[in-house]
């Protein structure tokens, strides 16, 4: 199993370099390790996360002045981010939703994907941008026709927060295709860490949270996914390849604007804060594109 292991991504917007967090919470830096490589879908594959740990374990990393820096997505350049609506039973209720019979599947450009405390971007012409924290699966191996939920577990490298920033009109009213009110540019926040399988016990016991502007929203527990993330994985593998470095955002907890009876959706100069039991913490001010 290894070490257990944070990874993140620190730098400007394009010029991230790879990183991790060592025992004591330091940041240490990789690029030496990775010989210009990124965490991205080449470097699960290829054993990374193997030399990752062997450096750790040789204690020579050079540590990170991190005042000032910004931090990155932990995955470089997803091939793909695969969503599940309505996974909790309290959201499709607040949706007005009935409960899914099978998972219900949606994409979200992969280049929505920012760092954790970057700005979040209302559309222009959005009078419903939303917000939902979600637990984010990381693939780690090729799959395709997976047959239970011990060979989906296998593969996955690890887990993230993710923040599935909706345009509920965009999404529900503008012609029947949820894409186009989840990928707007800015509307997945994800990190501030790829944390390895092996940290998480169990992903179905994470509690789920999130803020707008200090006030609590969304208090949710990952035990009460419909399909769990297992179930998740082996049945999205029977309708596409999943690939090394795809992110799969396994749904939202009740308490999204949607399902409020005063629709507070997000506006220019509010603030999002997220966090996940053992994952860490997001923070994104809300911006007009």
């Amino acid at each position: 199993m290894g070490a257990l292991v944070k990874l993140l991504r620190v730098g400007a917007m394009g010029e991230e370099r790879p990183a991790v967090l060592d025992g004591e919470g330091r940041v240490r830096d990789l690029t030496g390790v990775l010989d210009g490589a990124d965490i991205d879908g080449r470097f699960l594959a290829g054993g990374g996360l193997d030399r990752v740990r062997a450096a750790l374990a040789g204690g020579d990393l050079p540590v990170v002045d991190t005042e000032g820096l910004r931090i990155g997505a932990p995955v470089a350049r997803p091939e793909k981010v695969v969503c599940i609506g309505l996974n909790f039973r309290d959201h499709a209720a607040e949706s007005g939703a009935a409960i899914p019979e099978e998972p219900v599947v949606f994409m979200k450009a992969p280049n929505t994907v920012v760092g954790p405390f970057d700005e979040v971007l209302v559309p222009r012409k959005s009078v419903k941008t939303d917000w939902e924290v979600e637990l984010a699966v990381v693939i780690g191996k090729t799959a395709r026709y997976l047959e239970s939920h011990e060979d989906a577990l296998a593969l996955i490298a690890g887990y993230a927060i993710s923040n599935d920033v909706s345009e509920r009109e965009f999404q529900l009213e503008r012609g029947g295709q949820w894409d186009k009110g989840k990928s707007c540019e800015t509307f997945n926040p994800l990190g501030p860490w790829l944390v390895t399988a092996d940290e998480v016990a169990d992903p179905q016991s994470l509690g789920m949270r999130l803020w707008v502007n200090g006030e609590l929203r969304q208090d949710g527990d990952s035990k009460n996914m419909i399909f769990g993330v297992a179930e998740v994985i082996r049945y999205l593998s029977w309708f596409m390849v999943l690939e090394p470095g795809d992110v799969i955002n396994t749904g939202t907890p009740a308490g999204v604007a949607l399902g409020m009876p005063d629709h507070p959706y997000l506006r220019e100069g509010d603030v999002m804060e997220l966090e996940i039991d053992g994952l860490g913490r997001q923070r994104q001010p809300v911006g007009q594109a």
